[in-house]
């Protein structure tokens, strides 16, 4: 089922609202992490028997999504919020662009030569073990299915699908 749920070209999903804006904007007053994430939580919250209960737990998960997106984008561009509901998931979905160069004056090499390929907007690494376990601690306390992708378009996608059941621990 978690393989169901986060695939994205699922016809099953339907539309609910799009937030598009400049990165720079964006990344101009870290509050605005909070009052997208607002945002997109009552909308979520929408529809069920306890709208507000339902939409005070996915703004922590959202928040922390927002926030992960706003560390890792560059100031050039634009970045999109989405929302899209089927009968059984909630997907929230955060495009933004990605510029190798960029994040390479950033990052440093790993023992094998690679780098870590997203900063945390204050010129420290964010490591892969920091991201894994944000990823974790959501998939666990929400049930939700989510995955960081880099699309073909030199941009990254971070997409989120939450169970429409109220049942969270």
């Amino acid at each position: 089922m978690e393989e169901e749920a986060s695939r994205f070209d699922d016809p099953a999903f339907s539309p609910m609202v799009s937030l598009e804006m400049n990165i720079a904007m964006f990344k101009s007053q870290w509050q605005f992490c909070d009052e997208i994430a607002e945002y997109i939580s009552d909308i979520l919250g929408q529809g069920h028997s306890d709208p507000a209960r339902y939409s005070n737990f996915l703004s922590v998960a959202a928040n922390e999504l927002i926030e992960f997106a706003f560390r890792a984008t560059d100031k050039r561009g634009r970045i999109s919020f989405s929302l899209y509901r089927s009968a059984t998931f909630n997907r929230l979905r955060i495009m933004f662009p990605y510029e190798e160069e960029v994040a390479h004056k950033h990052t440093k090499p790993r023992s094998s030569g690679k780098t870590q390929p997203l900063d945390s907007g204050s010129g420290h690494l964010v490591a892969r073990s920091d991201r894994t376990a944000l990823l974790n601690s959501l998939t666990t306390i929400f049930g939700a299915a989510i995955r960081i992708e880099k699309d073909d378009v030199d941009g990254i996608e971070i997409v989120a699908d939450f169970p429409s059941a109220e049942d969270f621990q």
